[in-house]
């Protein structure tokens, strides 16, 4: 067998019959992949987010499929008459994610709220504690406090390991996505953040406003990116509130046990006295 692939006529037949391979198998394959031709619909206006989609806004072009994205739209009916959840720019295709069936409210981060969630700021007393201004919505963050409780300790509770920001604002009332949506808006005539909006349980909640209100509130960024690996680490916060609530459960249970053996006690005492009184009459 060595003696066969140490034989130069061997390998260059070998070699001769992989690069055909290549160039009439592989490479007219890759070429056919990279050629294929899809439609896919095209902004042919500015659109600004929360506005309604019209047919004089888009059109339907096609382009190569190669290493398009699996939510670009490809047919008109599927976008017209919907809303832009985001500025769409002359050129730009249309992902699914962008679009709204719809209309946008004002906050809209403050809607589809089911009851079990809650929506709690927290001011941002420096700007280091805000990650100075560099957080955005969507971002997940861990929150920690300083100078807490009467030790001046810093604590960094589990339950808040992982948190949701919903909004930053600035002192004037302005999100800081409404700077950017609004080109009149000079970036010098933006103010730093003054509060961050999380998104959070009940239970999240009074423990925030506890730490705002004995220490000094810090955010620590965790992660930024698509929203399904955001919720991996928002299933993880979730996992571990589970555990805490179950940690209460058993507490819970306590005192009614002691109040339990408390009564027996008595009752075994009340026995015993009556007895006493027994003998000695």
């Amino acid at each position: 067998m060595k003696k066969i692939f140490r034989n130069r006529t061997v390998l260059g037949i070998a070699c001769i019959v992989l690069s055909l391979i290549i160039c009439f198998g592989l490479t007219p394959l890759f070429s056919r992949i990279v050629s294929e031709k899809v439609y896919v619909i095209q902004v042919t206006g500015d659109i600004q987010r929360g506005e309604l989609i019209t047919s004089n806004k888009v059109k339907r072009v096609e382009v190569g499929g190669y290493n398009l994205p699996a939510s670009v739209i490809k047919n008109e009916s599927n976008i017209i008459g919907k809303y832009a959840r985001a500025d769409l720019h002359a050129g730009d295709y249309i992902l699914s994610t962008k679009v709204s069936e719809s209309p946008l409210v004002h906050y809209e981060y403050l809607t589809g709220f089911d009851g079990a969630q809650r929506a709690i700021s927290v001011s941002v007393k420096s700007l280091a504690a805000g990650l100075s201004g560099k957080l955005e919505a969507g971002d997940i963050v861990s929150v920690l406090a300083t100078d807490f409780g009467d030790l001046r300790e810093t604590i960094t509770p589990e339950e808040l390991k992982y948190v949701e920001v919903l909004a930053v604002t600035a002192s004037n009332g302005l999100d800081t996505n409404e700077y950017e949506k609004d080109a009149k808006r000079i970036e010098s005539d933006k103010e730093l953040p003054a509060t961050i909006t999380l998104k959070v349980s009940d239970a999240q909640a009074k423990r925030l406003a506890e730490m705002e209100a004995k220490g000094k509130i810090h955010m620590v960024f965790v992660f930024r990116g698509d929203r399904e690996n955001s919720l991996k680490f928002l299933d993880e916060q979730n996992r571990i509130l589970d555990e805490d609530d179950s940690y209460e459960m058993e507490d819970a249970e306590l005192p009614e046990v002691t109040e339990d053996l408390n009564q027996v006690i008595e009752v075994e005492n009340a026995n015993e006295m009556e007895e006493v009184l027994d003998d000695t009459e």
